[in-house]
């Protein structure tokens, strides 16, 4: 009698542990009627030789903000240079160094990829311009999500660090 039962219950653990998750998988796979199957989707980064938006030229996009024309003159004031260094080191140096890339891109260049108009909009505007500028949204995704911070700065001490970018 005690081999019996110890068989019996042997044979139905056996059956429990074969069988066990089993159920549960057919479960999740099941598709009831009117209802799609769900697909997996497979998002596969493409390998290719893109320029990153940090490097690419785009001098004719004037950005989303309040400055539309900005005329800079042939030669940099060295006055207004140095208090944008100033505001720069004070504002910006927490994300952006001033010849390498960190948090944010380096400022060093600037002025050969993006319009004045579009530099000074991101300075002044930089949520308005993620949303809905093209650049900025692609400098977002290149720089790991980091959006850059809006530090309340007026046009005239944006135009400031706009000269002293002129000066890298």
């Amino acid at each position: 009698m005690k081999y019996a039962i110890k068989s019996l219950l042997l044979i139905t653990i056996l059956v429990l542990i074969g069988c066990g998750g089993k159920d549960e998988k057919k479960e999740k796979e099941q598709i009831k009627i009117g209802q799609k199957p769900k697909t997996e989707k497979k998002i596969e980064k493409s390998v290719s030789n893109e320029i990153p938006p940090s490097k690419q030229i785009t001098l004719d996009n004037k950005g989303v903000g309040p400055v539309k024309n900005l005329e800079l003159s042939a030669n940099i004031d060295q006055a207004m240079a140095k208090a944008g260094g100033e505001l720069f080191r004070n504002k910006c140096t927490a994300c952006h160094k001033a010849d390498r890339k960190f948090i944010g891109p380096a400022p060093t260049g600037i002025l050969e990829r993006r319009s004045p108009e579009w530099i000074m909009n991101m300075i002044l505007n930089p949520e308005v311009m993620v949303k809905e500028d093209p650049i900025a949204k692609a400098l977002l995704i290149e720089f790991n999500g980091s959006p850059m911070a809006n530090q309340g700065l007026t046009e005239d001490e944006a135009r400031k660090i706009l000269e002293y970018f002129r000066t890298l």
